[in-house]
Parts: structure tokens; sequence; C-alpha cells
């Protein structure tokens, strides 16, 4: 175990929300500058902690397609590790406690990240239609259905938010299984493990067009069936409701 690591990866995010921060405020942002700067952070993460990926599964789809990425969500590593997977641009839905950090929280509206209010629907709606207009503009966002770090490992119900966000933007939906990203560092946890490997597995895309409004249901527990089988077995969850009930 190594505490000491994390020093290294709060230096590490300072090092890019700093410059962000002042790009914005000069008027010289670029979502080039940006995409850079988030891939260069994301690898420089993973080494602070010595960790390798392993990917397998599906082939990545070709960059010049966006989507709606979703995975499970184990850990802070998951947002790295999804970075160095794709390599390509991508922004993710965060919850609004996220946008409370000092100088973080600016460089992530600076850089297209979007806020979710859980707790004010309408607001979340709202940040649902902005992440749609950015998919249209062909960024891919990542989300976690579960909306939270699972402090067990063990997946949850899915919300339905992404699921609406990607039908309304007329994409189609990655599925991601990330699976030992809680050993580097668990949800809540403080104290970090290097030297581990992550394995991804990337599915095929699945398209909320061949389900519909009316077969919303089905089209998550699809999504979710697919993520969990890439899980080891005590980690699937519970096979009853995949949608939580918002």
């Amino acid at each position: 175990m190594a505490f000491r690591h994390l020093p290294n990866v709060l230096f590490e995010t300072a090092r890019i929300s700093i410059p962000t921060v002042v790009d914005a405020y000069r008027g010289r942002s670029s979502h080039e500058k940006f995409d850079e700067r988030l891939f260069n952070w994301s690898a420089r993460i993973l080494r602070c902690a010595d960790a390798k990926l392993s990917i397998e599964g599906a082939p990545i789809p070709s960059a010049s397609e966006p989507f709606v990425v979703m995975s499970n969500h184990q850990s802070l590593y998951d947002i790295p590790i999804i970075y160095q997977t794709l390599k390509r641009r991508i922004r993710m839905v965060a919850k609004s406690e996220l946008f409370e950090v000092p100088i973080w929280s600016q460089a992530m509206r600076a850089s297209g990240m979007i806020e979710l209010h859980r707790s004010d629907r309408r607001a979340a709606l709202e940040s649902l239609k902005k992440a749609g207009a950015q998919i249209r503009e062909g960024f891919n966002v990542w989300i976690a259905p579960e909306g939270t770090r699972s402090r067990t490992g063990v997946l949850g119900s899915f919300k339905s938010g992404g699921f609406h966000m990607a039908m309304e933007a007329g994409v189609r939906i990655l599925p991601i299984t990330i699976v030992n990203s809680a050993k580097i560092l668990p949800a809540k946890g403080y104290v970090m493990t290097p030297g581990l490997t992550v394995n991804v597995v990337i599915h095929e895309p699945v398209d909320p067009k061949e389900y519909g409004r009316k077969r919303k249901d089905e089209l998550v527990r699809k999504i979710r069936e697919v993520i969990a089988c890439a899980l080891p077995e005590e980690l699937r969850g519970d096979a009853g409701p995949a949608l939580e009930k918002e």
C-alpha cells in the first residue's frame, strides 16, 4: 500500500487545472489543447500508480463516430483508464459535488465537462441536453450509469439519464467493463496500491434506435448485462430490475 503516491496525483491534477483556468480567463481556450492536456494527465496519473492496462474484447471503434460511453464505476482511476483506453476526445458527466472543488471545478467547466445536479431534476435535464449538444458536435461523452462509485465493487442499478442522452443525440452506446480499478484506489479510499494491472473489456456498440423509447427498460437491461458479463461473478450484482427508480 502506498499513501505517498497520492501527492503526485494531486500535483498532476493541479498541473493541468491551473493552466486551463488561466487559458479560459485569457480567452485562449481550445478543445485541442484541452484534449492534449487530458490525455497527458491520464497517462501520468496511471504512471503514478504504476498501473498497466490489459485491453480486450471488441475492436475499439473508429474515432470518427461519437459515442455515449458507459462503464461500471469503482474508482477515481476509472476516468484516466477510459481516456487511455479510447484515446479520443471525451468529456464526462460528473456529479455537482466535484464542481465545488476550487480551481479543479473551474478547469472542468472550461474544458467542457458536464455538471449533473442529481437532486434537481430540471437542472439535470438541462445538463443532459448540454451533453447531447456536445455529442452532436463530435464529442464522446462518458457517464457512469450507476451514478456514483460502487463502495463494494458490486455493479448497482442504472439511472436513466445517459440513455435519454444517447437517444436524444441519436448515437450508439459503447459499453466498457473495468476490472480491478478498485484495487488501486477504492471508492472513498485514500490509500493507493501501485503496480496492478487493470483489465478493460470493450463491448460491441449498442444502437438505442433498435429499442426506441417504449423499450428503454430493455435497453438499460441489455447494457447492464453486457457490462456485468465481464465482471467476476461476485461483482455482477442482483439480476433484478436494472433501472433504478428516480
